[in-house]
């Protein structure tokens, strides 16, 4: 029995190492590729509140790869700036047409047009 169970084994091992090492044209298996973002965000235009909840990060050993995560939250952020900046510009070009003499009706009141009906002039009466 003894030798029955040392024959057996040796045929075993010797199987494996034929598979492992005469692996015929396929060889050992090809290292996988990593897992990467499927669909990042695009480049050629603003991204816009729906590429932003269909972002989806895909699974690394201890949660999300950090390079994909990193990406997405410096064009997020970069985005935001520009937005920011333009919010900005637009705020600032709104006050000085605000303040400038003779651009308008003033919202403080200065400048009140009246929708109230004048009164008649003596010369406009019959």
């Amino acid at each position: 029995m003894f030798l029955f169970l040392v024959v057996a084994l040796a045929v075993v091992v010797g199987a494996v190492t034929l598979a492992v090492v005469g692996g015929g044209d396929n060889g050992p298996l090809p290292e996988a590729s990593p897992e990467r973002l499927r669909d990042p965000l695009p480049p050629d235009r603003p991204v816009d509140r729906a590429d932003v909840e269909g972002l989806r990060f895909p699974l690394a050993a201890r949660g999300y790869r950090m390079a994909d995560v990193d990406d997405a939250l410096s064009r997020l952020g970069a985005e935001l700036a520009e937005r920011d900046a333009r919010i900005a510009d637009l705020e600032s070009a709104l006050a000085g047409a605000r303040s400038a003499p003779g651009r308008g009706p003033q919202p403080t009141g200065e400048n009140h047009v009246s929708m109230d009906k004048p009164a008649p002039r003596p010369e406009d009466r019959p």
